[in-house]
């Protein structure tokens, strides 16, 4: 089979198909899950990384209070021993010897006034209060300040006592902390993010597998199988699952077309050699007016059952793919108006008229012999079950790139709630079943649609009904195309058309 008019791998396509995927990965149900896992998981983490902050903090800061807490001890014993004169000895003692702690000492007067000890004032926002405090104390550098952490008290003559510790390494210690628990948290959320976009591809992945060997399905038959990937889990198991069960029903299907190929063939054979012995009985010489009659009806009853089982066995192949092999470019127009020729006198004879409208040129890859056939039926049931006097139109023309036939009357048309019975095999909206037909006519348009990856839409043509075929976008018809699409028709085989429908 050729190809078809659309390329599938141009670099367009090839992107389009990217932003599906990525369009069907954000919807995805798996992805809102991973979402939802990720937010708790988030919140747990950030919980947990904020205890960890605060009791690094709370035990850093415990560990500065009490050994502050013990240099003021210290202090104390030796201002209770010697009194001020002692501890001003002390505080000189702690001075003087190089520290690594960063200590932090002044004793001053009633009036702040600085006595003993490292800092030069007494720091303003602790006059008047006592206790635990916390002040930045200013350094050599103009715009360089250390935090302090300290407590002050009043002793028992009226002076002041401040003890205390810088703690910007602690400051600065827990201030790191913090900074690699903030980029821990960040880090997680985008491998969680990353995880889950990569795992719902993955998901996504598959079920668009699937999704698509479904497809497949639909419009090839039950040839196609699902792919996989060897990895032997649940996916895999799924889709061996999922082809067994297409195994069967595969087997199932073809058991039945057998069965009904069979009938048809069987029943075929003695019907033509009875409709053959029946036309030599009508040739005889000497048969009254009756007989003639007679045997002509029976002819014309045996041609239908014939025109039937014909139809059964057209639609069968074209459900089977087998007459993909025949596809070539054609000229839809041109079957169109080849179609119209062979129906004008049939709607003359009910003083209609029949038009073909459109482009002059439009060009499908398609079977020419089943495409006439369908546009015959429509036709037929158009021009059957218009009105008197009516008008029947054959459209052709490129929508939007892609080609379309309408076939419109403005007959009685059929109900929107029938239009996919009237699709169904034997299906027929006259259920007495007077009139002539056997509800094939509009199953076999529908197969040869599906053949041809082509839209089947009913419309309310107010009044009357327009059917439209919708083929798949095929290239701009130039004249080496139109030339070739010619030699296509007239090569087709030129056999007369099977017309086994009737609008239900």
């Amino acid at each position: 089979m050729p190809p078809r008019p659309i390329h599938l791998f141009t670099p367009s396509v090839v992107s389009g198909f990217a932003s599906v995927l990525l369009l069907k990965t954000l919807r995805s149900s798996t992805l809102r899950l991973a979402l939802i896992c990720i937010a708790v998981f988030g919140a747990v983490v950030i919980a947990l990384f904020g205890y960890v902050y605060w009791a690094t903090a709370s035990y850093l800061q415990s560990r500065a209070d009490q050994a502050i807490a013990a240099e003021l001890s210290t202090l104390q014993s030796a201002y209770a021993t010697g009194g001020r004169g002692e501890l001003v000895a002390a505080i000189a003692q702690h001075t003087a010897a190089p520290r690594l702690d960063g200590g932090v000492y002044l004793l001053a007067d009633a009036e702040f006034a600085p006595l003993a000890g490292n800092l030069k004032a007494w720091p303003s926002d602790l006059r008047g209060s006592t206790g635990w405090n916390s002040f930045r104390l200013q350094q050599n550098a103009p715009d360089a300040a250390a935090q302090v952490r300290a407590i002050s008290l009043t002793l028992p003559d009226g002076a002041h006592l401040l003890v205390g510790r810088n703690i910007a390494d602690l400051d600065q210690f827990v201030r790191r902390i913090n900074i690699a628990l903030g980029a821990g948290i960040v880090l997680i959320f985008v491998l969680a993010g990353v995880a889950s976009l990569s795992v719902t591809r993955r998901t996504v992945g598959r079920i668009e597998a699937i999704n698509k060997t479904s497809r497949a399905i639909m419009q090839s038959g039950l040839g196609e199988r699902i792919p996989r990937r060897g990895t032997h889990d649940e996916w895999d198991e799924l889709a061996a699952n999922l082809n067994s069960m297409l195994d069967r029903i595969e087997l199932l299907m073809n058991e039945v077309k057998q069965v009904t190929d069979n009938v048809a063939h069987d029943l075929r054979t003695p019907l033509t050699r009875i409709r053959g012995r029946l036309e030599r009985a009508y040739a005889r010489s000497g048969s009254g007016a009756g007989d003639a009659n007679l045997i002509a009806d029976t002819l014309a009853d045996l041609d239908a059952v014939l025109a039937m089982f014909t139809s059964l066995t057209r639609i069968a192949q074209i459900e089977a793919n087998a007459r993909m092999a025949a596809f070539r470019t054609l000229d839809l127009a041109q079957v169109a108006r080849e179609v119209a020729e062979l129906f004008d006198a049939a709607a003359e004879e009910r003083g209609g008229r029949l038009e073909v409208l459109g482009d002059e040129h439009v060009l499908v890859a398609g079977d020419r012999d089943l495409l006439f056939d369908a546009l015959a039926n429509l036709v037929d049931n158009a021009i059957k079950h218009g009105r008197d006097g009516g008008r029947v139109a054959i459209d052709v023309a490129l929508r939007d790139g892609a080609p379309v036939v309408s076939v419109t009357d403005d007959g009685p048309g059929i109900p929107l709630a029938e239009h996919e019975r009237v699709l169904k095999r034997f299906y027929r909206l006259e259920r007495s079943r007077r009139t002539p037909g056997n509800g094939l006519g509009l199953s076999l348009v529908a197969a040869v649609a599906r053949l041809h990856g082509a839209a089947l839409e009913m419309h309310d043509n107010a009044p009357g009904l327009a059917i439209r075929l919708i083929f798949p976008p095929a290239v701009q018809p130039d004249e080496e195309a139109i030339a070739t699409a010619a030699r296509t028709n007239l090569i087709a085989d030129p056999r007369a058309p099977i017309i086994a429908s009737r609008r239900a």
